[in-house]
């Protein structure tokens, strides 16, 4: 307990202390080219992720850096825990938004970061809303923002990886940017795994080559799902192998 004490007390003064930073990255000049700006919108919120990760004790390996291509990609991952977001924010250098559910907009400070960072809202109880969202992720993209998806739709606390639904493939589809398959293993031991607070983990973050979108546009939606999914699935048993 004194581990999750100690991790939030980090959490929480850092967003107050980023509060002026905030504020400066609301007014900021958008005459920057898409990377730019987004590097500089994201430096402190990836300081801020992993510093989280750090003091939990939790070591973090990072492999296949070197297959995330240039320009904006829909990162794609299977969701093992609540500290997905953390990791993959604080150690792939790429900027990144992600689809986060609409109770975060709650959320003091950290809802305007989101805000910033380009991160989507998604309302799973509206069906309009949820389109009206996935449309955003598109516009996104297409605008040059790369986004992080977990097609579980939810954690699967490392029992193995639960079916891909088709959303984030529709939305690969009509952006038409690569999709980066990521096999991510590990952080359930942080948290969900738990019954007491925080334990430090070894979390492996595997980023897969490339799906081109040559390689992916006659694809449907459902074929995109299944073919990433079993890409992931290998890399994990690869791993446990």
């Amino acid at each position: 307990m004194l581990r999750f004490a100690y991790v939030l007390l980090f959490m929480v003064s850092y967003l107050l202390y980023s509060i002026p930073n905030l504020i400066r990255l609301k007014q900021l000049n958008n005459d920057r080219p898409v990377e730019e700006l987004d590097e500089i919108k994201h430096a402190m919120a990836k300081r801020w992720a992993k510093g989280i990760i750090v003091r939990t004790g939790t070591t973090v390996d990072v492999h296949g850096r070197n297959n995330i291509p240039e320009g904006p990609v829909l990162f794609v991952s299977n969701h093992e825990g609540d500290f997905d977001i953390p990791v993959l924010l604080g150690y792939i250098e790429k900027p990144f938004g992600f689809m986060s559910k609409i109770e975060v907009k709650k959320l003091p400070i950290i809802s305007h970061w989101m805000d910033i960072l380009n991160c989507v809202f998604v309302d799973r109880n509206n069906k309009r809303k949820s389109v009206l969202s996935l449309r955003e992720c598109i516009s996104k993209l297409k605008d040059g923002h790369s986004l992080v998806v977990f097609p579980e739709d939810t954690r699967n606390k490392g029992q193995g990886i639960n079916i891909f639904k088709t959303g984030a493939f529709r939305i690969a589809l009509e952006a038409g940017v690569p999709v980066v398959p990521i096999y991510i293993h590990g952080t359930a031991d942080i948290l969900e795994n738990n019954k007491n607070g925080l334990k430090p983990a070894s979390v492996e973050v595997n980023i897969l080559p490339p799906v081109m979108h040559g390689d992916y546009k006659d694809m449907t939606a459902s074929e995109m799902a299944d073919y990433v999914q079993g890409v992931i699935v290998n890399c994990g048993l690869n791993e446990a192998s």
